[in-house]
């Protein structure tokens, strides 16, 4: 078992949360059910699955909700692509965010490869 408020990947991705609410909230109201609510779920779901899995008991658990969360990440780029290219976004800002996500991306990539399976 993990504790995964020590885990970077987690702290990283809470942080894309955040910002993610605070984006979402500039975006024309009638995308509140839509792109608003799917990206909001997609970042919550990337910790959300890191610190579900970390309380399973073997790595072999971990790593099926590490690939989830990696899932929600991949799921999330894809609506920030969307919402740029919807112009809700400006380009210094997609850039920043889709920097971010790519980093997450590759970190939880990396953290499930050094799990012993």
């Amino acid at each position: 078992m993990h504790n995964f408020k020590k885990l970077k990947i987690w702290h990283d991705s809470m942080e894309l949360v955040s910002k993610s609410y605070k984006i979402t909230q500039t975006f024309p109201k009638f995308e509140t059910y839509g792109l608003i609510s799917q990206m909001n779920r997609s970042a919550v779901s990337i910790p959300s699955n890191i610190a579900e899995g970390s309380s399973k008991s073997t790595d072999k658990h971990f790593s099926k909700y590490l690939e989830d969360s990696l899932g929600s990440a991949f799921e999330w780029e894809t609506q920030l692509i969307i919402a740029f290219n919807e112009n809700y976004l400006s380009e210094d800002t997609f850039k920043e965010l889709e920097q971010k996500i790519k980093q997450i991306q590759k970190m939880v990539s990396s953290f499930k490869s050094g799990l012993k399976l």
